[in-house]
């Protein structure tokens, strides 16, 4: 199911190191992350943007990290378009 974030910027706050993985929407554009991955050598990033093709069902390259690659605050862009 496609939902109305398509083509969008969000803010994400990424918690790694985790017990499980998860996605809390905070508001119409923020969200929280949770991820097993550690924050070592990008595994965390790459977990996020895993977790954020599952929750928006679309496909992993359609997500991207504008801002914030070494921070727990990131922006990503949500874009399935083709």
């Amino acid at each position: 199911m496609k939902n109305q974030y398509m083509d969008k910027l969000i803010k994400v706050k990424v918690k790694a190191d985790e017990k499980e993985n998860s996605v809390e929407k905070l508001k119409e554009d923020e969200f929280l992350v949770k991820t097993k991955a550690p924050r070592k050598e990008g595994r965390a990033n790459e977990s996020v943007i895993c977790i954020l093709s599952d929750y928006f069902n679309i496909d992993p390259s359609g997500i991207r990290i504008i801002k914030g690659h070494t921070s727990s605050s990131k922006i990503f862009r949500i874009n399935d378009k083709k």
